[in-house]
C-alpha cells in the first residue's frame, strides 16, 4: 500500500501539478484548498506527509503548523513559501517543519524532498521500534549474561568519565565497534564527532596523512591543505580499529601525539592541540605482540588506561536466544518476511555451536536462513550445512573423562584443569588457553574467578 500525501494549497494550478507529480511517483494523494480543510483531512485520512502552503485565506499555513505540532509532533510537514519568503520558511522550520519549497519550484525537487523527508521519518520510526522492542542490553548491544552485565557496568561508569584513552580487546565479530559507539553516544563527548579508521585499510604513508592531515605541497599529490582525523574529531572520539595492525613507525608517531597531546600535519611546522579522546580496538593479544617486538610497549601502556574486554559469543551462550530474536525481527523488516521464531531443535544447535566468527557469524547465519526460508519457523533443517552436522564444529566426538557414579563438583574440575594447564606451560596464558580449547579471555575469566592470578 502506497503512502498517502496531503497537498494543501489554495492555488489550483500549483496544487494540481504537485498532486499529479506525486501520483506519478507512486504515492496516494489527497488535496486541501485551505487551512481548515487541511486540518480536517489530516484528522480523517491520517496522511504520512503534508505539503503546506504558508499563505492561504481563512487559516494560514503557520497557524495550521502550530496546531499540528500541538496535536501530532511526528507528522512530517514540508512548507511551500512564496518568492522571497525565506524568513517565513525559517520561522516554520523553528516551529517544526521538516523542509520547505520556494515558489516557483521544480516538480522533481518536490519529489526528492518528499522522498528525503519520508525516508527520515521511516528511520526515526525504526529506531523507536528497535529501542522499544530491544532485549536487555546496552544501546545497540544485546545481552544479559554475567559476562555482558560486567561489560555494561564498565560502560555505565564511563558515561560520567571523560577517559582520554580506552582499549577494547576481543575476537573478530564480537562487536567492538558497537562498544566504541556506545562509549561515544552515552559519554560526555556525545555531542561532538565520532570518527573511525581501520588501521588495516591504508599503507603507512597514507595513514599518517589520514590521521594528522597534511599541508599543501607536503608531497607530490598534496595540492591542498587537508585536515586529518585528529582535527576532524576535535572534542569527540577517534576510533582506531585494529590498532594491533599499525606499523611500528606509525606507532611511534601516534605515541608522540598521545604523550604530548599535540601533533603536526605532514609537512607542517605548527603544533595543533590534540582534543580528541582515543578508543582503540584489537583482536590481537597486544601483550604477546609486545613480547614479540611487533607492538611498542610504551604505546601499549599509553592505550591501556581503561582496558575493556568484549567476550566471545561462546562465552555467553545464554545470550544466543535474545540475539537470534533480535536478528529475526531486524531481517523480517529488511526482507518483508514474517518469521515467527526458531524451533527447539534449531535453538539447541545454535546455542551449542562454538561461533568462531562470534556475533557477526550468527547475524550472517540468521540473515541467510531468513532469505531462503520457505515457511515461518526456523527448524534444524533450515540451518546451514555445517550447523546441521551431527556434531558441532570444535566439539570432540569422544569425551576423555568418565563421570563417576557419585558425580563431581564441576567447579572443582574446572579449577583443577585450569591450574594444571597453567602449571604445564609455566603460566603462559595463551598456551594454557590452547590446551583447554578456550580463548585467552575465557582463561583470564577463570583465573579471576578462582583467584589464580
Amino acid at each position: 500500500m502506497s503512502e498517502t500525501i496531503l497537498v494543501c494549497d489554495d492555488e489550483e494550478l500549483i496544487r494540481w501539478s504537485l498532486c499529479e507529480q506525486l501520483r506519478t511517483d507512486g504515492y496516494s494523494v489527497i488535496e486541501a484548498v485551505n487551512g481548515k480543510d487541511c486540518l480536517e483531512k489530516i484528522r480523517t485520512a491520517a496522511p504520512a506527509l503534508v505539503f503546506l502552503d504558508l499563505k492561504m485565506p481563512e487559516l494560514d499555513g503557520m497557524s495550521v503548523l502550530r496546531t499540528l505540532r500541538e496535536d501530532d509532533a511526528d507528522l512530517p510537514v514540508i512548507v511551500i513559501t512564496a518568492h522571497g519568503g525565506v524568513e517565513s520558511a525559517i520561522e516554520a522550520t523553528r516551529l517544526g517543519a521538516n523542509g520547505y519549497l520556494q515558489k516557483p519550484f521544480d516538480l522533481r525537487e518536490a519529489s526528492m524532498e518528499a522522498e528525503r523527508v519520508l525516508d527520515a521519518q521511516r528511520l526515526r520510526r525504526e529506531v523507536h521500534y528497535l529501542r522499544s522492542r530491544q532485549p536487555t542490553g546496552y544501546g545497540e548491544i544485546v545481552g544479559d549474561s554475567p559476562a555482558m552485565r560486567r561489560l555494561f557496568d564498565t560502560l555505565r561508569r564511563l558515561e560520567h568519565i571523560d577517559a582520554p584513552t580506552v582499549l577494547l580487546s576481543g575476537e573478530s565479530g564480537t562487536g567492538k565497534d558497537l562498544v566504541a559507539r556506545a562509549i561515544h553516544s552515552r559519554g560526555p563527548r556525545r555531542s561532538r564527532p565520532f570518527m573511525e579508521i581501520d588501521c588495516t585499510a591504508l599503507p603507512e604513508t597514507l595513514m599518517e596523512s589520514e590521521l594528522f592531515g597534511h599541508e599543501r605541497g607536503a608531497f607530490t599529490d598534496a595540492k591542498a591543505t587537508k585536515r586529518g582525523l585528529f582535527e576532524a574529531a576535535a572534542g569527540g572520539i577517534l576510533f582506531l580499529d585494529e590498532i594491533g595492525e599499525l606499523p611500528l613507525g606509525m606507532q611511534a608517531k601516534l605515541l608522540r601525539a598521545l604523550e604530548n597531546r599535540k601533533f603536526r600535519r605532514v609537512g607542517g611546522v605548527a603544533d595543533i592541540p590534540l582534543d580528541a579522546a582515543i578508543v582503540a580496538a584489537t583482536n590481537r593479544d597486544l601483550r604477546g605482540e609486545v613480547q614479540a617486538g611487533r607492538f611498542r610497549e610504551d604505546l601499549f601502556f599509553r592505550l591501556h588506561v581503561v582496558p575493556i574486554e568484549v567476550p566471545a559469543l561462546r562465552e555467553r551462550r545464554e545470550d544466543v536466544p535474545a540475539l537470534v530474536q533480535f536478528f529475526i525481527e531486524k531481517f523480517n523488516r529488511s526482507f518483508t518476511r514474517n518469521v515467527r521464531g526458531v524451533s527447539g531443535r534449531a535453538m539447541e544447535r545454535l546455542q551449542g555451536w562454538r561461533w568462531p566468527g562470534n556475533v557477526r557469524e550468527l547475524r550472517n547465519v540468521i540473515e541467510r536462513t531468513i532469505i531462503l526460508l520457505p515457511h515461518d519457523v526456523i527448524d534444524l533443517a533450515d540451518l546451514p550445512g555445517e550447523l546441521r552436522a551431527e556434531q558441532p564444529r570444535g566439539v570432540s566426538k569422544g569425551c576423555p573423562f568418565v563421570l563417576p557414579d557419585e558425580g563431581v563438583d564441576l567447579e572443582q574440575v574446572d579449577r583443577g584443569l585450569t591450574e594444571q594447564a597453567l602449571a604445564r606451560v609455566g603460566g603462559n596464558q595463551s598456551a594454557a588457553a590452547r590446551l583447554l580449547g578456550i580463548s585467552r579471555y575465557a582463561l583470564r575469566y577463570r583465573m579471576e574467578k578462582f583467584g589464580l592470578k
